[in-house]
């Protein structure tokens, strides 16, 4: 793996982000979705089992806090600049409307929103003092962003209500195309075979 901040690289990735323009809307569809538009009607919430589905999305809240913070250390690390700092920024304001949006939809449905650990909690669970490069940042944001996308497919059978199933489909999504940004940025060898994620 090349961990080199290598420009070229770096612009082809903030072109392919920005021409990606399902990952900036995903949370006002989400909200709306989970705010009794587009389908969640009462009978759709009826046949739930909301401290169910709270439990498993406060799991997914607790990744996007983990996100957040994986972001915000990179940038205030001063290892990131230009445009992959602006990447970073982009990819952190996507998990920032996620995190909103799942905690949203867990107070509407009777629960307490999981809240984030102090930052230093986050830095030492992720090893920020191992990180010494551009590449070493990218490298964990990469790793988290596959995570999460293979969490949000497994957990996907699991919600009771169809609703949050498909926006659990919609985040891990957007996790996969960070991923995939992150990758090429860092200059990881794509996937040979078909079904990566969810396995």
């Amino acid at each position: 793996m090349n961990r080199d901040n290598n420009p070229s690289t770096i612009v082809a990735a903030r072109r392919t982000i920005l021409r990606a323009a399902g990952g900036a809307t995903l949370s006002a569809g989400a909200v709306a979705l989970l705010a009794g538009c587009q389908g969640m009607g009462s009978a759709t919430a009826m046949r739930s089992d909301p401290p169910k589905d709270t439990a498993i999305l406060n799991v997914a809240l607790g990744l996007e806090h983990e996100a957040i913070a994986a972001y915000q250390l990179g940038a205030e690390s001063k290892l990131l600049r230009g445009p992959v700092l602006q990447v970073a920024v982009l990819f952190q304001s996507h998990h920032k409307e996620h995190r909103d949006t799942l905690a949203g939809a867990i107070t509407k449905m009777g629960g307490t929103p999981a809240q984030a650990k102090p930052m230093r909690e986050y830095a030492a669970a992720l090893n920020a003092a191992s990180l010494k490069s551009a590449g070493d940042v990218l490298q964990l944001a990469a790793k988290l962003e596959k995570g999460a996308a293979n969490a949000y497919l497994g957990v996907i059978p699991s919600f009771s209500n169809d609703d949050l199933r498909k926006v659990a489909g919609r985040l891990a999504a957007d996790e996969t195309m960070h991923w995939t940004v992150l990758a090429q940025a860092i200059r990881e060898t794509l996937p040979q075979k078909a079904f990566t994620f969810g396995a």
